[in-house]
């Protein structure tokens, strides 16, 4: 008796993609369908359920934090997903390729674009910064990359046209765009290679460059799945702690004091935003509720940027990973330049907007 034979792995492939698409059409429909009933369901849960009254602090505060949680993880998941397939096509590798060899005025400028779209984070600090410098990369170029990969932070910047518009959006890419590019020209301009630990430059680059395989659509959507479950799991406790942070701003803090120490007609704003958000750690997605809450009790958009800008590029925690390859006085100009970037920009829109 013969067998019948087996699928071919081209058969198996259509069938494949239609269970991953039809999976994928039903996780959007959920998704859409949870997202449209989410101001129904804040409001009876604050209401009706714990019998409070929105008009009152804890009422406010528990009412934004019902709405905001389910709101923002809703968001990032889908951001994170289209993320994560965008992602499938630029790889560390690929980018380092790119910029060897650039000239720093041009380089600077790629690599400030790449930084945005490139896999990063703070722990992968040391290995992309060691296997640039060691294919040949400028040191300015290199720090342009760093500035940006954390600081336009495509996550951030979708949240921020979701909850307050294209303005809002494109002044936070604009400027963080800004502030990569001018602190990698001026780092490079102060040929600062010697003030990189030395033996960085032992550390022989990888020869020759390894064939990609080019991936078919159902592993690059297989890859923003992936992107889901291993971002999303790891920094929800964060988004639930900014939330809860912006709560209690919503309900308890009156406007008139968040406006008297964070308005655009205090001078010292600033600055005090940019000192206080550098020893904070928080991923973008978490700073953004914040922010929400920051400008919805009168704080001057400039002076929240800054806040934003100081948090996310100049953590603590990356200044101590970074340490590892740079030392305390290059360092030291790196928090300046970006600093200064981030001092201006809060000044430049606190006095045009």
């Amino acid at each position: 008796m013969t067998t019948a034979p087996s699928a071919a792995p081209s058969e198996a492939a259509p069938s494949g993609a239609l269970r991953q698409g039809a999976a994928l059409t039903a996780a959007l429909a959920i998704w859409g369908l949870a997202y449209w009933r989410l101001p129904l369901a804040a409001d009876w849960l604050t209401t009706s359920l714990l019998g409070l009254s929105a008009s009152k602090s804890l009422g406010a505060a528990v009412s934004f934090f019902l709405y905001e949680v389910p709101h923002v993880l809703l968001l990032l998941t889908l951001v994170v997903f289209v993320v994560g397939v965008i992602r499938s096509f630029f790889t560390p590798e690929r980018t380092r390729r790119v910029l060897a060899g650039r000239r720093e005025t041009a380089g600077s400028l790629l690599a400030a674009l790449l930084g945005v779209v490139t896999p990063f984070c703070s722990c992968s600090a040391v290995p992309l910064f060691i296997g640039f410098v060691t294919t040949g990369v400028p040191l300015g170029v290199t720090f342009s990359f760093l500035v940006s990969a954390p600081m336009v932070n495509e996550v951030a910047l979708a949240l921020l046209f979701a909850l307050f518009g294209w303005r809002v959006a494109a002044l936070y890419a604009g400027t963080g765009l800004a502030i990569a590019i001018g602190a990698g020209l001026v780092i490079g301009r102060l040929r600062l290679e010697g003030w990189v630990e030395p033996w960085v430059y032992g550390v022989k680059a990888a020869g020759g460059h390894p064939a990609e395989e080019r991936l078919r659509w159902t592993e690059r959507i297989t890859a923003g799945w992936e992107a889901v479950r291993e971002i999303v799991s790891k920094v929800w406790p964060y988004v639930v702690a900014g939330i809860a942070v912006g709560a209690f701003i919503h309900g308890y803090v009156p406007q008139d004091f968040m406006a008297s120490f964070m308005g655009r007609d205090v001078w010292w704003s600033v600055p005090l935003a940019v000192l206080v958000g550098i020893p904070l750690y928080s991923n973008a997605a978490g700073i953004v509720p914040i922010v929400q809450a920051l400008l919805g009790k009168g704080a001057a958009l400039g002076t929240v940027l800054a806040f934003m800008m100081a948090v996310i590029a100049l953590s603590l925690p990356e200044m101590v990973i970074l340490r590892k390859v740079l030392t305390l006085r290059l360092i030291a100009v790196f928090v300046a330049v970006v600093g200064a970037g981030i001092l201006f920009v809060g000044y430049l829109f606190n006095l045009v907007l």
